[in-house]
C-alpha cells in the first residue's frame, strides 16, 4: 500500500523516484534491523529480547498508519480517474490480456525467481569453489547491498530516460551476471559478479512498479500493482522449486546457467510488447 499511496501523491514524471526511495528505505530498514537484532541476540539471548524490537516496530508502524491520510481523493482530483475495475478483470488484464502488462509481470517474476535461486544455490556454489563461510557470506551479501543502494539512482533515472530502457537493460545485466558468476575464478571476480547482479536487479525493481503505474488508469492502479506484485513475489517460490529441481537433474552450475536464460526472455518480451507511457 505504501507504493500505491506514493504513486497517488506524485506526478507521473516522479513515480520512479518515489518507488526507488520506497524500496531503498525498505531494504535499509531490513539491513539495520538485521544488524541490530544480531547485536541484541549476542548481548542478551536469541529470544525473547530480539523480538521486542519487532514488537516495537509493529507498534510504531500501526500508529503511523493511523496518522497517514488516505490518498484516493488526491488521485481522483488529478483527473483521468475513470471507472473502477473488478479484481478478476484486473488480474486477467495484467496477467495475459494486456501484453504490455504481461511482459512487465513476467519480468518481475523472473527477477525474483532468480533471487529464489540465488539464496539457495549461490552458497553451495561458493562452497564448491572452496571458499570459507566468512568469504562466501561477504560475496552473497554484496548482491542485496548493491540492489538496495542503487535503487536510489535507478528510480530517478527511469523518470529521466524512460522505463523500458532500464528494464530491458537490467534484465540483460542480470542474465550476464549469473553467467559471470559461474565463470568467476577469484574472490574479486565473484564479488564483482554479485555487485553487477545487484545493479541489474536495482535497474528493474523500482522501474517495473513505476511502469505498471504509468500504463494503467488511477482507478485500478492499486489492483494492477497488486497483481503485478503477486506474480513478482511468486518468483521466490518458483525459483527455489525450479532451481532445486534443475540442480537435482543437471547439477548446481547447469541449473544457474539455464535459469539465466529466463531474464533474457523477459527482456525480449518487454522490448517487443512494451511502450513508454506516462499518465
Amino acid at each position: 500500500m505504501t507504493v500505491n499511496m506514493k504513486l497517488d501523491l506524485v506526478r507521473p514524471e516522479e513515480r520512479g523516484t518515489a518507488v526507488g526511495l520506497n524500496e531503498f528505505a525498505g531494504y535499509l530498514g531490513a539491513s539495520v534491523l538485521a544488524a541490530l537484532s544480531g547485536y541484541v541476540a549476542m548481548a542478551k539471548a536469541l529470544r525473547p529480547e530480539p523480538f521486542y524490537l519487532g514488537f516495537g516496530l509493529v507498534a510504531v508502524g500501526f500508529l503511523l498508519s493511523l496518522l497517514a491520510p488516505d490518498t484516493a481523493a488526491t488521485a481522483r482530483s488529478a483527473g483521468g480517474f475513470g471507472p473502477g475495475m473488478s479484481l478478476a478483470e484486473a488480474f486477467r488484464r495484467t496477467t495475459w490480456v494486456d501484453r504490455r502488462l504481461m511482459s512487465l509481470s513476467f519480468a518481475g517474476l523472473t527477477t525474483n525467481l532468480k533471487d529464489g535461486l540465488a539464496w539457495g544455490i549461490f552458497p553451495l556454489l561458493l562452497a564448491q569453489k572452496g571458499l570459507d563461510l566468512g568469504t562466501a557470506s561477504l560475496i552473497v551479501s554484496a548482491y542485496p547491498a548493491a540492489w538496495g543502494l542503487f535503487q536510489l539512482l535507478t528510480g530517478p533515472l527511469s523518470d529521466r530516460i524512460g522505463r523500458k530502457t532500464l528494464i530491458v537493460g537490467g534484465m540483460a545485466v542480470q542474465a550476464a551476471s549469473l553467467w559471470a558468476f559461474l565463470g568467476a575464478t577469484s574472490v574479486a571476480a565473484l564479488g564483482l559478479a554479485a555487485v553487477l547482479l545487484g545493479i541489474g536487479t536495482a535497474m528493474v525493481y523500482p522501474t517495473l512498479q513505476a511502469a505498471v503505474g504509468d500504463r494503467v488508469a488511477p482507478a485500478w492502479r492499486a489492483s494492477a500493482l497488486g497483481v503485478y506484485r503477486f506474480w513478482r513475489d511468486e518468483g521466490y517460490a518458483f525459483g527455489a522449486l525450479l532451481g532445486g529441481a534443475l540442480a537435482d537433474v543437471f547439477g548446481l552450475r547447469m541449473s544457474v546457467g539455464l535459469i539465466a536464460f529466463l531474464p533474457l526472455l523477459a527482456a525480449g518480451l518487454v522490448a517487443r510488447f512494451d511502450r513508454e507511457e506516462r499518465g
